[in-house]
């Protein structure tokens, strides 16, 4: 997912967002742990839109009106 479609997201969604992303990692952990990962790169994958989902989350936590700037 894009960072300019997660900014648009609303906080409560990012939420959703985060435990559905946190749930995909802990599955394809357990996938690579018992060799039924065939792409690795998609736990790297999962674990860096977890990382812009929390970044948005915080950015629109620190925001005084809940506003994201784009840069």
């Amino acid at each position: 997912m894009e960072l300019d479609e997660l900014r648009q997201m609303s906080a409560d969604d990012l939420r959703v967002k985060e435990r559905e992303t946190r749930d995909e990692i802990f599955r394809l952990r357990l996938k690579l742990r018992t060799n039924q990962l065939d792409k690795s790169s998609a736990l790297n994958g999962a674990r860096r839109e977890l990382a812009r989902i929390l970044t948005v989350i915080n950015q629109k936590s620190a925001a005084p009106d809940g506003a994201v700037k784009a840069k």
